[in-house]
């Protein structure tokens, strides 16, 4: 009789709750089934003292085995249909993304779904990922990646005492420590039903909706732990970090929080200033006085929001959405004896806009180029579907008609407006990722100048405005700056 009871009580529960989940749908003729499930947890819910718990769970499920079957045997049962699972870590995002064809919809499904529901917990999948999160962080960030590694700094400094305090793959120290039961319990706490936006786009059948719902329903109902307000701490006076690595260049990443995020007023504005003072990959303000007019380094970036991965990204990735998030310039790479000129030409160019503003000619400019690019952004279903979900996390409309449509009615003097208020070159946290930390911070301290030296003959008025750059004071006093052997960085 009981168990007759809970048999009939089941699918009443099931229904119940898969009938609440989030879902983002974008339905059509493709036949090319895209899946993209975020959960609204990350690395921002890692254990105080075991950072790098969130990213070790979801390579667990993407890169281990599941229940019944090896990681070897899902790659071996993936590649005929050319196809597989990807995960991706942020501090308030975990995704899972996959796309199949029509055809192999159903066989791709029962292996994506066993990954995520019905993991294999295997202790030799669980110390092999955790060599690879190591040999990621000593080898790739800190070994081989001088711009990203003083990105993630940065973000480290502004945020310390934060749930952002930490970089998402976490520390070495922290992944030496971190167990298999760390991982089971961070999975049974926070992959939940109420974490779970369910997204799919393309051909798929109108009945397949109800089934991935129907699968995840399992999931436990109850809603884990939200993260804390984000408050980065105040900075009162401009201060930097220089991380001191034997290295060729000179990599600069400075920034300070940002007040302002997607759905906020002036977030459109500030979208027009950061595209015209350093658009990624195409230029910008900076691009054009640092690199074009004097040959210093090879990129000269803006943002105002994260942009993991830039070095080898176009475009930056969704499903990355953040409650709090920061303004960074991005100077990459300079060769030490330009350095100290370079970053004074960057604060000289970020403070010349903040004075004067944007120029009109350069605001329509920008301002039609955005509407354009925003196109770029959701040029693919994948895309399109991240940033979907993106904005029903913000509570904002589709993000090509939400930005399209602020666009239109911005005036140069909301931008102007949005600058003044939220952009500044003083009280700003600077890091540096260089060679001889002990010779950049007697460069860098005080109001300089800075000399530099061309390899070929500039214009005058180049020589002339390199005295006033050369001279910008920093704000930078000699207990303002701090060097960091590279060994202790995320230690």
């Amino acid at each position: 009789m009981r168990a007759a009871v809970l048999l009939l009580m089941l699918p009443v529960f099931s229904l119940a709750a898969y009938a609440q989940m989030r879902t983002v749908v974008l339905p059509g003729k493709s036949q090319v089934v895209t899946l993209r499930l975020v959960f609204t947890t990350g690395s921002a819910q890692d254990p105080a003292d075991k950072p790098g718990v969130a990213h070790l769970t979801a390579s667990m499920l993407s890169d281990g085995g599941s229940k019944d079957m090896t990681y070897a045997q899902l790659v071996d049962a993936f590649f005929p249909m050319a196809a597989g699972v990807g995960s991706q870590v942020d501090h308030e995002m975990t995704t899972f993304f996959g796309a199949t064809h029509i055809d192999n919809l159903d066989a791709y499904y029962k292996l994506f779904h066993a990954m995520l529901l019905e993991p294999g917990w295997r202790e030799e999948d669980f110390q092999r990922l955790k060599d690879n999160a190591i040999n990621a962080l000593k080898v790739g960030l800190r070994g081989n990646n001088d711009e990203e590694l003083g990105k993630e700094v940065l973000l480290s400094e502004l945020y310390r005492g934060t749930p952002y305090g930490h970089y998402s793959g976490g520390t070495l120290s922290a992944l030496q420590k971190i167990t298999l039961n760390d991982v089971k319990e961070f999975y049974k706490q926070h992959y939940t039903q109420s974490n779970l936006i369910i997204g799919l786009a393309g051909g798929y059948p109108p009945e397949f909706l109800e089934r991935v719902r129907k699968s995840f329903a399992i999931l436990p109902l109850k809603t884990s732990a939200q993260v804390a307000a984000i408050h980065p701490p105040a900075i009162e006076h401009t201060r930097a970090t220089i991380v001191e690595k034997n290295t060729r260049s000179v990599a600069y990443s400075f920034g300070f929080p940002l007040d302002v995020r997607r759905g906020d007023p002036d977030y459109p504005a500030l979208l027009v200033a950061q595209s015209y003072l350093g658009q990624h990959r195409a230029g910008g303000r900076l691009f054009e006085r640092i690199r074009e007019a004097r040959g210093l380094n090879y990129g000269d970036y803006a943002y105002i929001e994260y942009f993991p991965g830039g070095g080898f990204r176009m475009e930056a990735p969704p499903n990355v959405a953040r409650t709090s998030q920061a303004f960074q310039i991005w100077i990459r790479p300079v060769e030490p004896p330009q350095a100290p000129f370079a970053l004074r030409l960057a604060f000289y160019e970020l403070d010349k806009l903040v004075k004067d503003g944007i120029p009109e000619n350069d605001f329509e400019r920008t301002r039609n180029y955005l509407s354009q690019y925003v196109n770029v952004l959701t040029k693919t279903k994948r895309a399109e579907l991240g940033y979907a979900i993106d904005s029903l996390y913000y509570g904002i409309p589709n993000y090509n008609s939400y930005i399209k449509n602020a666009l239109v009615k911005l005036t140069r003097e909301q931008v102007n407006e949005a600058i003044r208020k939220h952009l500044r070159v003083d009280r700003v946290q600077i890091v540096a990722v260089s060679p001889k930390g002990g010779e950049l911070k007697r460069q860098l301290v005080g109001a300089g100048p800075s000399p530099i030296a061309y390899n070929s003959p500039k214009p005058p008025e180049i020589l002339a405005e390199d005295k006033i750059a050369g001279a910008f004071d920093l704000g930078l006093r000699p207990e303002d700056v701090i060097i960091v052997p590279l060994e202790k960085i995320f230690e």
